[in-house]
């Protein structure tokens, strides 16, 4: 089974961030057992072309790779996908119409608009072709919840047949919610709605958690892809605590 089957089969999956951009990093967090692991280009320090670098450490592995892509660059995508990504989560995922821009992006013709080369890594650089590219090209995608619209037509984005997480951005949430006090939403209520949306679709809730309080909140709201910190945080409370034991 392929690493996307057995993401889209599995009842509950646990993550972790990565920001640094440092490669070494990954190849770390891939020894352990991650069902994805996610690789952020969005806020993090990976750039275009680093991110193989960071993808190699995934080979051999049955961890996942998603990477968070800045904004849907078809040529980046394309680019991260052909250099063996297994998804791609998008930021700030507002309406049905934004995620099939996105959906465009990821796919073959006829599905979508991305341009096809044997010779990626994705396919061992033409020693692992498949025979029906189209058939066997279907990369996760995340859609990242984190504004009020996103909340509001949370439903309408699970529709879409090729999401397969509504995922919580709860710091750029939390910010949107604070400054549109006409929404009228709080952030508990906002996660309900998005984890409603997910099970009346048959997609997955998911969210970053950095304390156990919202953790357990949203596992009693059947939040089941759950991002576990993050490499950054990591190394800061690593260094914090060297500093207070002085």
């Amino acid at each position: 089974m392929n690493k996307t089957d057995r993401f889209r089969q599995s009842p509950s999956t646990t993550g972790t961030f990565l920001s640094s951009g440092a490669a070494v990093a990954t190849e770390i967090a891939t020894q352990f057992p991650f069902a994805w692991i996610l690789l952020d280009m969005e806020h993090g320090g990976i750039a275009a072309h680093s991110i193989a670098d960071h993808l190699r450490a995934f080979a051999g592995k049955e961890v996942a790779a998603i990477v968070r892509v800045p904004s849907i660059d078809p040529v980046l995508i394309g680019k991260v996908l052909d250099e063996g990504a297994d998804g791609i989560m998008l930021p700030h995922a507002t309406s049905a119409e934004h995620v099939k821009a996105c959906v465009a992006a990821m796919y073959y013709s006829p599905k979508g608009r991305r341009g096809f080369s044997s010779s990626t890594r994705q396919y061992n650089y033409g020693m692992n072709v498949p025979a029906d590219v189209t058939a066997a090209n279907k990369p996760l995608l995340f859609a990242q919840i984190e504004d009020v619209e996103g909340v509001h037509n949370a439903n309408e984005i699970a529709a879409v047949a090729e999401v397969d997480v509504l995922f919580v951005g709860p710091a750029d949430l939390k910010l949107a919610l604070k400054h549109n006090a006409a929404a009228d939403l709080s952030f508990e209520t906002s996660l309900e709605m998005v984890a409603a949306a997910a099970a009346a679709n048959n997609k997955k809730a998911g969210i970053l958690v950095r304390d156990s309080q919202l953790h357990e909140a949203v596992k009693k709201l059947n939040y089941s892809c759950i991002a576990m910190g993050s490499d950054i945080a990591i190394l800061r409370s690593g260094f914090q605590k060297i500093i207070e034991s002085f």
